[in-house]
């Protein structure tokens, strides 16, 4: 298992800036799937981006596409999600979730997978 911890949230306004960070620790195999996901209370999760460590594809959700960037740091273990240009409908509880693997453009999960515990962002109008 894959113990992964999410730190970066926030409140922020609409046009702003901020950086979620994911550390994760405990059994990684040398190349795996990360991604970012988020939720808002009552609505369904929305993948928003992903890459697999060892290279290859990069999948965004087109609400986030040229805004945010994922990025996974393999020396640091650390996967981190720069979004910039927020809007108040980016606010969600965004979650950290890596698998062992992944298929598809959308580099969908195979499972299973593990998850943090999730950090809050506000975007504020």
């Amino acid at each position: 298992q894959v113990h992964l911890a999410e730190t970066g949230g926030g409140s922020v306004q609409a046009g702003g800036s901020l950086r979620l960070t994911c550390a994760a620790s405990g059994r990684t195999t040398s190349n795996y799937c990360v991604a970012w996901f988020r939720q808002t209370p009552g609505e369904e999760g929305e993948g928003v981006a992903a890459l697999y460590t060892g290279g290859g594809n990069i999948f965004y959700a087109d609400s986030v596409k040229g805004r945010f960037t994922i990025n996974h740091d393999n020396a640091k273990n650390t996967l981190s999600l720069e979004m910039n240009t927020l809007k108040p409908e980016d606010t969600a509880m965004y979650y950290c979730a890596a698998d062992h693997g992944c298929s598809g453009a959308s580099l969908t999960f195979i499972g299973p997978t593990d998850w943090g515990r999730g950090t809050q962002v506000t975007v504020s109008s």
